[in-house]
């Protein structure tokens, strides 16, 4: 039965095939269970000798195909999650309005009647200074495909603004607070210091091209067509940006702030544990690394707290066994739920880091209260016939922020010795 499920596990079932969530769901637990029962073997061949090539192999072989089931399962799931962006969905007549201007600019160029409404409503953007505004289910949808595709975005706090930055006060030394009695005269609080946390915008562009077909089309909801096109550019460049971004004309990526061991952290670092070992977990008690990471962070963060690491890191992970011989790592309960890592969700980024020496691939807290994504208000599209003839291109802008606003909300486990 192992051997069946290992030579045909690769595969894309038909049940994928054919879109049924169910049973794609069913044919990634058939391969889980094959997963487990071939590294059982190899573990207990390790316990008398050196494993068998051929075992570890395999479960290489099925790891892999454990990962595409998940992933292909992933893919359906989104999909079934995509709005639908009806013609019928603009009840009031001035959303109506502008979308059918709107789709006369999309379509052909022509922005009279887009320009007039946006002078109405005294927005003085245009063609030549930026575009046009998306109408708002529009920018909706984006908004919404956006939280289902970009990991971090999913776990992070997400607040909407109409500025350029977000500034966020603090107080450095905690709320001035205390008891008193019902009728007692209230005493002065001290003094407290604030200090002020900023999340500049930064502009998020893509660009996707079509055709005078497509464009003559009138089937083609074009409202649909253009979210669709730019959902996948913008979660895949705010993906890395939220983790490893630099701050300079983009988010800053919470593992490029400071990094500190645990023992000596301080607010504006983000604290790490070591493996004790250079790139690589200890070769005995290897589970016990993560217990540490797990209860390093605070009572309060841990209970919404996610794990976050890359496709590669999960994999050997997935291998890891408890005190009792149970697998630390569970997949997930339902089509569309996470896997879990010893009772906690398991979030896959793949701009983090690989397992290597002082790398810190693995990231466990709270992240909507460690991480703060800032979206200004409004999607823009410029029309360009000009530049890539025959196609027409579409400048989609949307403007973008985000960085660390707790610092002691995550913890970092660093494949190290310091």
């Amino acid at each position: 039965m192992t051997a069946g499920l290992a030579k045909r596990a690769p595969e894309v079932k038909s049940a994928l095939d054919e879109g049924d969530v169910t049973g794609a769901f069913h044919e990634f637990m058939h391969a889980f269970e094959s997963f487990k029962e071939a590294n059982n073997q190899k573990l207990k061949q390790l316990e008398t000798r050196s494993a068998d090539v051929v075992t570890s192999e395999k479960v290489e072989r099925i790891s892999r195909a454990l990962d595409e089931h998940k992933q292909a399962l992933d893919t359906l799931v989104l999909k079934r999650t995509r709005p639908v962006l009806g013609r019928g969905g603009a009840t009031a007549l001035q959303d109506l309005e502008r979308k059918q201007a709107f789709e006369a600019y999309m379509r052909s160029g022509d922005e009279r009647d887009l320009r007039s409404l946006e002078e109405k409503a005294m927005s003085y953007g245009s063609a030549p200074d930026g575009g046009y505004l998306v109408p708002n289910e529009t920018e909706a949808a984006i908004g919404t495909r956006l939280s289902e595709l970009s990991p971090i975005r999913s776990i992070a706090s997400v607040r909407q603004v109409s500025s350029a930055v977000l500034k966020k006060p603090f107080a450095v030394s905690g709320p001035a607070v205390g008891w008193v009695a019902e009728t007692a005269a209230r005493p002065e609080t001290a003094a407290g210091t604030l200090d002020e946390l900023q999340f500049p915008t930064a502009e998020l562009y893509a660009m996707p091209a079509a055709t005078a077909m497509l464009l003559d089309d009138a089937v083609v909801d074009l409202d649909q067509w253009i979210a669709s096109e730019v959902e996948t550019a913008f979660a895949e460049q705010e993906g890395a940006a939220f983790v490893n971004g630099d701050g300079i004309n983009k988010p800053k990526g919470f593992l490029s702030y400071p990094q500190t061991d645990e023992t000596g952290w301080s607010w504006g670092n983000v604290g790490y544990n070591v493996t004790g070992v250079s790139g690589d977990l200890p070769v005995s008690d290897a589970s016990d690394v993560l217990v540490d990471l797990v209860y390093a962070v605070k009572a309060g963060y841990r209970q919404n707290a996610n794990w976050v690491m890359n496709r590669k890191t999960q994999a050997t992970l997935r291998k890891l066994k408890d005190a009792d011989g149970n697998y630390m790592w569970q997949p997930p309960a339902t089509p569309g739920s996470r896997a879990m890592l010893m009772g906690f969700p398991l979030v896959e980024a793949e701009d983090m880091p690989d397992i290597g020496a002082d790398a810190t691939p693995i990231a466990f807290g709270d992240f909507r209260r460690f991480y703060l994504v800032v979206d200004r208000a409004g999607v823009r599209v410029l029309r360009d016939p000009y530049s890539a003839k025959p196609y027409v291109l579409f400048y989609t802008t949307k403007r973008v922020g985000g960085g660390i606003q707790d610092f002691d909300a995550v913890k970092l486990l660093k494949f190290g010795t310091v």
